[in-house]
């Protein structure tokens, strides 16, 4: 598999989704629906794509699954909207552009967040036939993303001044890794997995987030590397993305896709 031609792929199939499924930006509040349509381009869509991977490993369909993976999309750009705000993490740039507060302003870039977060979960409410399942994963997603999530890291990583390794695992299992494990978790629910794959489906979900964490103290330098030394962090992401491979042995060639994103994310330069 060449995978940077499969990432590019579904990249593009989830950047069109996204423009369908947004707001024109021709409609009023124009500005909002810009700054909605600007926080949303230029991303690596590495959470969507692991979630059509995993219902597709599952023995899913990737046109159902495509509007759940859209809404993920949404939540996770929403996050890094108001993470960059002066009054979080004071980022002035973020994919190699103006973060949306810097260009659009700080009370835009709030309500461009809020506006994000909100229609994710519009799209997630009808994101299948089976208004069933929808409500499975809007319950889901809200999870994994609330205060018992993606945010519950944020505040964690706020208030805590003594980032040792234990407070560390604990601010990257939500804020990062919350919302990339429950993305492979609903792509095995939208495939109607049984129990056991979507529990498995979850758990390489759980060390790729971790992996994904540990890349990035390695190319910031801070985090995992400064703790346990560059070395001993490399190797701690290599153990991981052996037993990630190991969690989805059992599905065979359906998780080669998930299997080379495992490697990408361990070998990623940015």
């Amino acid at each position: 598999m060449n995978i940077k031609k499969y990432l590019d792929t579904r990249r593009a199939i989830i950047q069109d989704e996204i423009n369908i499924l947004l707001p024109s930006t021709k409609v009023k509040p124009k500005t909002l629906h810009k700054a909605m349509h600007y926080a949303l381009k230029g991303g690596k869509c590495i959470r969507p794509i692991l979630c059509m991977a995993s219902c597709q490993a599952a023995g899913g369909s990737l046109k159902e699954v495509l509007r759940i993976a859209s809404a993920i999309e949404m939540v996770h750009a929403y996050s890094l909207v108001h993470d960059d705000l002066p009054s979080m993490d004071n980022d002035d740039y973020r994919r190699g552009r103006l973060a949306v507060h810097k260009k659009f302003g700080v009370a835009n870039a709030i309500l461009t967040g809020d506006a994000l977060l909100t229609y994710a979960f519009k799209v997630a409410s009808e994101a299948t036939k089976d208004s069933s399942l929808n409500a499975i994963l809007v319950n889901e997603l809200a999870t994994a993303a609330g205060a018992s999530g993606m945010i519950a890291g944020q505040a964690a990583d706020i208030s805590t001044k003594k980032k040792d390794l234990v407070n560390l695992e604990y601010i990257n299992i939500h804020k990062t890794g919350a919302l990339i494990a429950t993305s492979c978790k609903i792509g095995a629910l939208v495939a109607r997995a049984n129990k056991k794959n979507t529990q498995s489906l979850l758990l390489f979900g759980e060390y790729v987030g971790f992996i994904f964490q540990v890349v990035d103290d390695l190319l910031d330098g801070d985090g995992f590397a400064n703790i346990m030394g560059r070395k001993k962090a490399y190797n701690y992401a290599l153990l991981l993305n052996d037993k990630a491979k190991k969690s989805v042995g059992h599905l065979g060639k359906t998780a080669q896709a998930l299997n080379e994103m495992c490697d990408f994310i361990l070998n990623r330069k940015s």
